[in-house]
């Protein structure tokens, strides 16, 4: 299997984009199911055997990441923003950063550019959790951050991948 950052490469049939577009709609299609939908809907006579090798070969090769993500009313949300430290970045960033992308609060990490370079979307059980996470953070990798800037995530109002934006896929 390939590195998950590593970017796939997957030579895309139609097949591949409508299974894509119809998991994003539906993610418990069984590969019957979707062999069915491909047939009645895109006219696309394909076994239930090849729909399940394409969506094995597709996960394997990273075309598409699966999460589980419990339901919001388990978890509280919230978006943390760190401000490096460049003093003493250098010696001290990359424990900081595994420490940050391994926490089992993390949702989902990203870098951007900006005074706040790295991101992530974490959850708690509840708000103390979250403040021990933050004092214990600091506690340990204080010196690679001067600040952490953290948003209460509520009402998240969507959270999913719509089928169109995969149409764009064969363009790249």
């Amino acid at each position: 299997m390939n590195d998950p950052d590593d970017a796939p490469d997957w030579e895309f049939k139609e097949r591949d984009i409508r299974i894509l577009k119809e998991l994003s709609e539906d993610p418990q299609l069984s590969s019957r199911e979707l062999a069915d939908i491909l047939e009645s809907e895109h006219d696309i006579d394909i076994s239930h055997v090849t729909v399940s090798e394409s969506i094995r070969g597709m996960r394997e090769e990273g075309v598409f990441r699966e999460a589980i993500i419990p339901n919001g009313e388990y978890f509280i949300f919230g978006m943390f923003e760190f401000k490096l430290n460049p003093e003493h970045f250098e010696e001290t960033w990359r424990e900081a950063l595994e420490a940050i992308r391994g926490s089992p609060n993390t949702l989902f990490m990203f870098l951007s550019d900006g005074e706040y370079q790295w991101k992530s979307i974490m959850m708690f059980p509840n708000r103390r959790a979250e403040s021990k996470w933050i004092h214990d953070f600091y506690k340990e990798h204080g010196d690679s951050v001067q600040n952490i800037r953290n948003s209460v995530v509520h009402n998240v109002l969507k959270f999913r991948t719509d089928a169109e934006i995969l149409n764009s896929i064969p363009d790249r």
